[in-house]
């Protein structure tokens, strides 16, 4: 039985793209230990009593991935996933994939995801996952918990944080750790319209992003230098 944080580690790293040797390798388990907790697609084991039955996550949205992937059968599993993410979903990226790899059209091309190469230090992409957890001293009562996660274009190399919140403080904060464990900076970070950096489009279609004074004291370690 592997810890909460470290499952969350797992599932995060999975979703990124890293194979299941590189999970492995980065936790220090098992590849087949790794393995079997993807398969699962546990987004976070629940502690205390468990009701009979619960009805899938998935099952709102699977007339929706039907009509998707049968006029677009190219989707990806992430892609598809990120979609139903926004719907409301809060089930797990491999219950998605297995739930696909079942209705996709036979003889329709595989879809594949290119993967954007950057040398070192140039580029960092931030995220924050959702994930609805039961704590130990909380039977039965669902709470909200977001892994914040920085990952280096080159390398993969992944920073992730638990939090309670995803306002703009927490962000920067999670930013401002990043940041201390790399000693240094990316020349830039990719968001993915993420609400607490993105605040909307100008007319023309352009976005808008959050406009953040930092103290230049505060964070002046931080912004002098960059990875390399």
């Amino acid at each position: 039985m592997i810890r909460l944080g470290e499952l969350m580690m797992i599932l995060e790293l999975h979703r990124q793209g890293l194979t299941i040797t590189a999970i492995a390798r980065r936790t220090g388990r098992d590849a087949k230990t790794v393995r079997k907790y993807i398969e699962r697609g546990i987004e976070a084991p629940a502690y205390g009593p468990r009701s009979v039955g619960r009805p899938s996550k998935l099952a709102p949205f699977r007339d929706f991935l039907t009509e998707r992937i049968t006029t677009f059968p190219e989707l990806s599993a992430a892609r598809l996933t990120r979609e139903i993410r926004e719907l409301g979903y809060t089930g797990a990226y491999t219950a998605v994939k297995r739930y696909l790899a079942a209705i996709r059209p036979e003889g329709q091309p595989k879809p594949y995801e290119v993967r954007f190469e950057t040398p070192p230090g140039v580029q960092a992409q931030v995220d924050f996952a959702r994930f609805v957890v039961e704590f130990a001293d909380e039977p039965g009562v669902s709470r909200i918990v977001w892994l914040f996660s920085l990952v280096l274009g080159h390398s993969r190399f992944l920073f992730a944080r638990y939090v309670l919140h995803q306002d703009l403080q927490t962000l920067l904060r999670c930013h401002m750790q990043a940041f201390d464990m790399l000693g240094g900076v990316p020349l830039e970070i990719l968001y993915d319209r993420m609400k607490t950096a993105v605040t909307g489009e100008d007319g023309s279609g352009y976005i808008i992003y959050n406009r953040v004074q930092p103290s230049p004291r505060q964070h002046e370690n931080h912004l002098s230098h960059h990875l390399t």
